[in-house]
């Protein structure tokens, strides 16, 4: 900052050297001009007493020379008007003030002061956090000690601009703050450098892939394609190509994707359960499921004899863990035992369909207002967990209250 400073300083002290230099020369100027405007009236009075005597006018001239030289003699100043003169020069010290005041107010407002102090400190903050952040031992990072990185990378790569990993890392940071604009520019300047790089590749076509821009997920659809025809058995490229055909509705490949996917990886690995509920999610938009629940719905001797007027009944279907429901349907009571379906068009949320889950639960109440939430004396009943394949039929029988 030390060096910003002096610049800055020497910019002002040339600017008040200038305004001073301008306003003295005017001033000096001014004299000149009328010490000039002086003699030259002198020497004008001089040439027309001289005509004046030759025409017989003037018969005293000596006399009125010496009145002439008189009055330029009243208009040369004495010490003190020059002394005076030469302190009037203190009158340009409130310009300088105001020039001063002018400058160093319109920087503060416009010149992103505090912008250009934060940025210093940060510069000064990046080897410490760049040391953090390759330490496995050291505490994480924060989001906002990452964006300093960021901002100090990007810093860095101004003097080294050929320093593909520090392009590769920018490019992550940018993912991991949901900056695809910085990611992406980064994967590119870094794959200029290493164009062979499969996990610049892998890294560009994820930012591409999760773009709202049908056009940059094409564009890693056939980045993706051709990392396959060199390696058909990485599991990264087949997770990133399964999804970015997903997300295009290419479900045929996206399954086809994912099933390769299972026979690459170990039995017992963690994948194994949400590469098999995205394969239910796939088949079932693509319209190759043809799943329902076949439930039927009988009433205890109890129950029956509580049965309300104008009720509704609500079935529920969970996984059995999570309390929260995969599909529900509500609809008027009716005559028991009744039977009925749910699929996928009763699911709660699109990302949690009945079509991918393994074990079902489910819960039927009869509300006496018509709530959905449920109230002290409602009827219910509730079903064991039970492993679903999608063609079980189920039987509930309602046969408890509400405490």
């Amino acid at each position: 900052m030390s060096a910003f400073w002096i610049t800055l300083l020497l910019l002002l002290l040339a600017a008040c050297a200038l305004f001073i230099g301008a306003g003295w020369r005017q001033r000096l100027a001014s004299d000149g001009e009328r010490n000039q405007l002086n003699k030259d009236f002198y020497q004008q009075r001089l040439d027309e007493l001289a005509q004046d005597e030759a025409q017989g006018v003037v018969a005293e001239r000596p006399v009125m020379e010496r009145e002439l030289q008189q009055t330029l003699l009243t208009d040369i100043p004495d010490n003190d008007a020059a002394q005076a003169h030469s302190s009037s020069r203190w009158v340009l010290l409130p310009g300088v003030i105001v020039l001063i005041a002018v400058s160093l107010g319109t920087y503060l407002k416009t010149g992103g002061l505090a912008q250009t102090s934060g940025w210093m400190q940060v510069k000064q903050a990046y080897p410490a956090l760049r040391a953090r952040v390759m330490d496995p031992q050291a505490q994480p990072l924060s989001m906002e000690e990452l964006a300093q990185l960021q901002l100090g990378l990007r810093s860095a790569l101004q003097s080294e601009p050929n320093n593909m990993n520090d392009w590769a890392m920018l490019g992550r940071l940018g993912m991991v703050l949901n900056n695809a604009t910085t990611a992406s520019q980064a994967f590119e300047h870094a794959l200029q450098l290493a164009p062979n790089n499969i996990d610049l590749k892998q890294d560009y076509a994820e930012v591409l892939t999760r773009s709202s821009d049908p056009q940059d997920n094409r564009q890693a659809g056939l980045i993706l394609r051709d990392l396959l025809k060199d390696d058909h058995s990485n599991v990264r490229t087949l997770s990133l190509l399964a999804f970015n055909a997903f997300e295009q509705q290419q479900y045929v490949q996206a399954i086809g994707a994912w099933q390769t996917m299972l026979k690459l990886i170990p039995a017992d690995d963690h994948r194994r359960t949400m590469i098999e509920r995205s394969i239910e999610q796939a088949k079932t938009d693509a319209g190759q499921q043809n799943i329902q629940l076949a439930l039927t719905v009988t009433l205890s001797p109890q129950a029956e004899k509580m049965l309300p007027h104008g009720g509704v009944m609500y079935i529920s279907v969970s996984d059995g863990v999570s309390p929260v429901p995969v599909a529900v349907k509500r609809m008027p009571l009716s005559h028991f035992p009744l039977s009925l379906t749910l699929d996928d068009s009763n699911a709660m949320m699109p990302d949690r369909l009945l079509s991918a889950q393994h074990q079902v639960q489910v819960r039927v109440r009869i509300s006496r207002d018509g709530s959905a939430n449920p109230q002290s004396g409602d009827w219910f009943g509730l079903s064991e967990k039970t492993p679903w394949d999608g063609h079980q039929n189920m039987a509930v029988e309602i046969n408890q209250q509400q405490p």
